[in-house]
């Protein structure tokens, strides 16, 4: 998490996010990668955002983070709605893909982290296949238990000399990992990429791009798996639209004042 660049940011509800775009998130990827030193990079959705406005510790840790990006339109609408518009969407799904494809083109060593053994194999197979220049640095499932076994794991990192770290374990979960290992993996980028091994091996379905566009792509996942999802977009993440209005009226009253 050294070498913060901070210029760019913005504040939202308590957590600093990086104004970018994708080309320039790439940009700034590839100058981590170059410096040899660790880095941690996040997301922010509105399920984030909930949780970490009621978590001192996860939104400390996600405001340490060398690169913050906002995964969701309706992240990307509230900026606009508070007066700091966010230039675009950075989805978590699109940026892992994104260098995926520049490690296969330059070389770089990459870990996966996370998911069950069967997915993560998977996942492992078919990128080396697209991408033969890619070096998998490893690959470990995200089931784990207890400290030694998390040090371990994080160890084995570390000895991969992996230039990439991605990591699909359940927040806050793969942001307190992160943030207590990433000092000693010194993995140059380390990301956390949610259902990202699901969607890459087709185990879960995107939404189409109309609906991306549009900001529906929470409703098309709850459509896919209703049980699972509505406590959380329809119960857990409700809480958003307090915080944005709190926010609202702070921003009023430092204006008028």
């Amino acid at each position: 998490m050294t070498d913060r660049v901070v210029h760019d940011r913005i504040t939202l509800m308590g957590c600093q996010v990086d104004n970018l775009t994708m080309q320039e998130t790439l940009g700034r990827v590839e100058r981590f990668i170059a410096s040899g030193l660790p880095h941690q990079h996040v997301v922010v959705n509105v399920d984030k955002l909930v949780k970490a406005s009621r978590d001192p510790g996860l939104q400390q840790i996600i405001n340490d983070c060398a690169l913050v990006n906002a995964d969701g339109m309706p992240v990307v609408w509230a900026s606009r709605l508070l007066g700091k518009p966010l230039k675009e969407r950075v989805a978590g799904v699109d940026l892992f893909e994104a260098l995926m494809a520049r490690a296969g083109d330059k070389g770089w060593r990459v870990f996966l982290l996370g998911a069950r053994e069967e997915v993560v194999g998977k996942v492992a197979e078919l990128y080396t296949r697209r991408y033969p220049r890619l070096v998998l640095a490893g690959y470990r499932n995200g089931y784990w238990q207890g400290a030694q076994e998390a040090a371990a794991v994080a160890e084995q990192v570390r000895a991969s000399r992996a230039d990439l770290l991605f990591v699909a374990i359940s927040s806050p979960q793969k942001e307190q990992f992160l943030g207590q290992y990433q000092a000693h993996m010194q993995v140059p980028f380390a990301m956390g990429v949610g259902g990202s091994f699901d969607v890459a091996i087709g185990k879960v379905k995107r939404a189409p791009r109309w609906m991306q566009r549009a900001g529906l792509e929470w409703f098309y996942r709850f459509l896919q798996e209703p049980r699972r999802m509505f406590r959380r977009y329809f119960i857990e993440d409700m809480a958003f639209f307090k915080l944005l209005i709190k926010e609202a009226f702070k921003n009023r009253r430092a204006g008028q004042g």
